[in-house]
């Protein structure tokens, strides 16, 4: 069939629901004000490279390690959890130290907040429905789109000023964690059956 604007659309309007870079904007506010370095290239393009190797080769590498779907969306909810608790509670979970330059861009920014469990098993739901190639093209879009906000992040924040920034982080903590809760309830009883 081809390339297909409707497709297109499709992909990326259901990724960017997912994927939701603009409810993100709190936690990496809140990781620039720890003074951690993000790079808005690096994460957009190390999330696209992650959801083309997961859209082309995810349903063998859970396999290769005997891990499943629900299994990795569990995990995925555990380190959204602690997210959660480092922006409700004020305290640090993470180390980002341990990473190259000590850059949160790879843990969290690329995973588990782009490129989280969620938005990875979609990739293999959109891959049965549409077109590789219109799956693609969606993804590529969404990544602009978090490229653009990561590097617009700075005017984002002078723009809210810190109160509501501050305001922000913590509910976007509360809802964050309702959702990893939501996640891991959902996730554990099917592993459960």
């Amino acid at each position: 069939m081809g390339i297909s604007i409707r497709e297109i659309a499709s992909v990326f309007m259901v990724m960017f629901a997912i994927i939701d870079i603009s409810g993100s904007t709190p936690i990496i506010m809140d990781l620039k004000a720890k003074g951690k370095k993000i790079e808005p290239a690096k994460a957009a393009l190390g999330s696209f490279l992650l959801f083309m190797v997961f859209l082309f080769a995810g349903n063998g590498m859970l396999a290769l390690f005997g891990v499943s779907i629900t299994e990795f969306a569990t995990a995925g909810a555990l380190i959204i959890f602690a997210l959660a608790l480092e922006m409700i509670l004020g305290i640090e979970i993470f180390k980002y130290n341990d990473s190259p330059n000590g850059s949160p861009t790879i843990v969290p920014l690329i995973f588990p907040l782009i490129a989280g469990a969620g938005a990875l098993t979609t990739m293999l739901s959109l891959r049965a429905e549409y077109e590789v190639i219109n799956v693609v093209v969606g993804v590529a879009l969404n990544m602009i789109v978090v490229y653009i906000v990561m590097r617009k992040i700075d005017w984002l924040e002078r723009a809210l000023g810190k109160g509501t920034i501050y305001l922000l982080r913590k509910f976007f903590g509360i809802i964050l964690l309702a959702m990893s809760v939501k996640l891991f309830m959902t996730n554990i009883v099917k592993l459960l059956e």
